[in-house]
């Protein structure tokens, strides 16, 4: 029972206390919260007081700013007002001083006016004045005056003219003469070498008789198979192969030469060997008009236009070989285009074909310019290069810039010296005839034929021919030379008039 009650008691004692402790610890608590709250309603009052004044102070720092930036606009605003009355009032004061001019100058304009009438009045008046004294209206005065004026502004301007063209053609012949003499030096080819006749070769008389077999029937073959006629005669150790066309003379050379070779010459050996020599030939020429192309830099050519390129190679003008004459042509041409600023490609393709009419078995009744124009434009080259190979003798009108560069490069290559060539006795005689026509004008001393016949020196006497006399003479003598002689190119007449003084100091 004790120990019940003691338990009891501590149980109770020990509920009584923390009974009390919870009491106590409430109060406790309930200090410091009052404590707490009673500190923080202080904090927050010194916090609203603080927040209140720094609004206090940014409301007055504002309105102090407003205030300063209204005072700014109200004094630019006054600054602007007072500018614009002082414009407004300068305004006024310029209107006021345009309109005293205006006044001025309308008064200024009435008195010229015045004056005007006051002038007219007079010219008038000394007008009629001047037309009485003179005895011819103002108009017919005017009138004269300006046609005396035109006559002398019109023999001015023809002295002027004559000066112009004279300088021009000065400067034309030197700068001509530059551009051929050029043209010519940087062209340098071969002189005549073509002719008629080719001779062949042989190691003894022996073969001259197998060549003309039995009762001359080998060479009649021969001739009846090739074109050519071929002399046997007493020339040592040669045979003569005789024939105008190159080609045919070079097919009986070849086959001469393999018959000879070989040994078996009869009838039908030399047809089968004149019939193989033709085939390579004419792959030769082919061959040939392809590396003239490949030389001159030329492409795009018709095969057909390349074979006759390759046949001017046996054929000749007046001695010059026509495929060297050809190719120094193009080179000629190329050379002057370039120097006038054309097309160097076009012109040389132009040179080269300009004589291609030489070679062509078609339409043997035309020129050869008009057959070599007529087969350019059969295989589609361009319309200038046609007409350039067309008119480079002038039988067609020249349309194109080339044309006069293919005429004077075919001219340049024919004239020079050794190119061509003709019988002496010809020569001499043109040579002869010409100074002879200028011998016979009175007044005339001497006359010599220089530079290959193309130019005609005259030497007049000084007493018998006056200037405008010598100028006229050579007019004169060109004149007949072109009416009754044949020549090449151009010949050129030159009159000497000289006069000479002599004294002697003693």
């Amino acid at each position: 029972m004790d120990i019940i009650s003691l338990v009891i008691g501590f149980v109770a004692g020990a509920a009584i206390a923390l009974a009390a402790y919870i009491i106590v610890r409430r109060s406790i608590l309930k200090g410091k919260k009052e404590e707490i709250l009673e500190k923080a309603e202080i904090e927050a009052e010194k916090i609203k007081n603080e927040r209140i004044l720094q609004a206090k102070e940014k409301y007055l720092s504002l309105k102090s700013e407003h205030e300063k930036m209204v005072n700014e606009a109200n004094s630019k605003i006054r600054d602007a007002e007072n500018r614009v009355r002082q414009k407004e009032n300068t305004l006024n004061q310029k209107t006021s001083e345009a309109d005293r001019k205006n006044r001025e100058l309308d008064a200024q304009k009435a008195a010229l006016k015045a004056r005007e009438d006051e002038y007219d009045r007079l010219r008038d008046q000394a007008i009629h004045q001047i037309e009485e004294v003179a005895g011819m209206t103002a108009q017919e005065a005017k009138t004269q005056l300006m046609e005396q004026m035109k006559a002398e502004a019109r023999t001015e301007a023809q002295a002027y003219i004559n000066d112009c063209i004279d300088e021009a053609r000065l400067n034309a012949a030197k700068e001509a003469k530059r551009i051929v003499i050029n043209t010519i030096q940087r062209t340098a080819t071969e002189t005549a070498i073509e002719n008629a006749v080719t001779t062949f070769p042989i190691e003894n008389d022996e073969i001259k008789g197998r060549i003309i077999g039995r009762e001359g029937r080998n060479i009649r073959a021969l001739e009846a198979a090739t074109g050519v006629e071929i002399v046997v005669d007493d020339t040592p150790d040669a045979i003569l192969l005789s024939a105008f066309d190159p080609v045919r003379r070079e097919v009986a050379r070849l086959a001469l030469h393999q018959l000879v070779v070989d040994g078996r010459i009869h009838p039908a050996r030399i047809e089968e060997v004149v019939t193989k020599v033709s085939k390579q030939l004419e792959e030769e020429i082919l061959e040939t008009g392809k590396r003239t192309c490949i030389d001159l830099g030329i492409h795009g050519l018709s095969m057909e236009l390349v074979r006759l390129i390759g046949r001017m190679k046996y054929r000749s003008s007046y001695g010059q070989n026509l495929l060297q004459h050809s190719r120094e042509v193009a080179n000629i041409c190329a050379i002057l285009a370039s120097e006038l600023g054309l097309n160097p490609k076009i012109a040389k393709r132009a040179g080269l074909l300009h004589d291609i009419g030489k070679v062509s078995d078609e339409d043997p009744d035309l020129p050869h310019a008009l057959l070599g124009m007529k087969l350019a434009e059969q295989y589609k080259e361009k319309p200038e290069i046609c007409n350039a190979i067309g008119a480079h003798h002038e039988e067609t009108e020249m349309t194109s810039l080339y044309a006069p560069l293919v005429l004077v490069g075919d001219a340049i290559s024919g004239a020079r010296p050794g190119a061509r060539r003709e019988v002496i006795e010809s020569y001499i005689k043109r040579l002869r005839g010409m100074e002879n026509l200028a011998g016979s004008y009175p007044g005339v001393t001497k006359a010599y034929a220089i530079q290959a016949g193309r130019e005609l020196r005259v030497i007049v006497g000084a007493e018998q021919v006056s200037d405008h006399d010598a100028e006229v003479l050579s007019g004169e003598i060109a004149k007949k030379i072109q009416d009754e002689m044949t020549y090449p190119g151009q010949v050129k007449i030159t009159v000497i008039r000289e006069t000479r003084s002599v004294a002697y100091a003693k």
